[in-house]
């Protein structure tokens, strides 16, 4: 009887997106942390101002509209930004499978013997399996990078005013 060998190999770890999404969990929370703090603060400050506010007060209320109006712009630039180089890494994958796929595809057309021909199935299906999880988890993985690039701007923002509105 004829032994096989068994294909081994590394397919993405499924730990990977989980941290990144993770991550991005811990940096969503500690952001709605900071900005409720701000918020709180600047509630109250507005209702203390009342209808004639100090300068002090004024200054602030207009840097909270121009804030969220720059942290948007930079956090749609900063997305953009990472999906571009997402969308080149998918590129390179599918081409890069395509080319493994097509290899397998030859290798089994030119079998010889049943035999042969049912082990170049077999590796063609694995491979394709092993691919798709691979591409699969990279995806995932990278959805959460831009979805983190895209908090870094409001976080750092929001964390900022946070501490900046505790020594007022």
């Amino acid at each position: 009887m004829k032994s096989y060998r068994v294909h081994t190999t590394t397919v993405a770890s499924p730990a990977s997106p989980f941290s990144a999404w993770t991550d991005l969990l811990f940096k969503t929370g500690e952001m709605m942390n900071a900005s409720a703090e701000v918020i709180g603060h600047r509630t109250a400050r507005i209702a203390l101002a009342g209808p004639a506010p100090s300068q002090r007060d004024r200054n602030e209320f207009n840097l909270m509209s121009q804030e969220k109006m720059e942290v948007a712009a930079e956090s749609a630039h900063a997305m953009a930004i990472r999906m571009m180089s997402l969308h080149q890494e998918a590129a390179r994958l599918a081409i890069q499978h395509m080319l493994d796929g097509t290899a397998n595809l030859l290798s089994l057309a030119s079998s010889s013997s049943l035999h042969q021909s049912g082990h170049r199935q077999s590796k063609l299906a694995h491979d394709t399996m092993r691919n798709s999880a691979e591409a699969v988890s990279q995806l995932n993985t990278s959805l959460a990078h831009i979805a983190q690039t895209g908090l870094q701007p409001i976080h750092a923002r929001a964390t900022a005013n946070a501490k900046r509105l505790k020594k007022l």
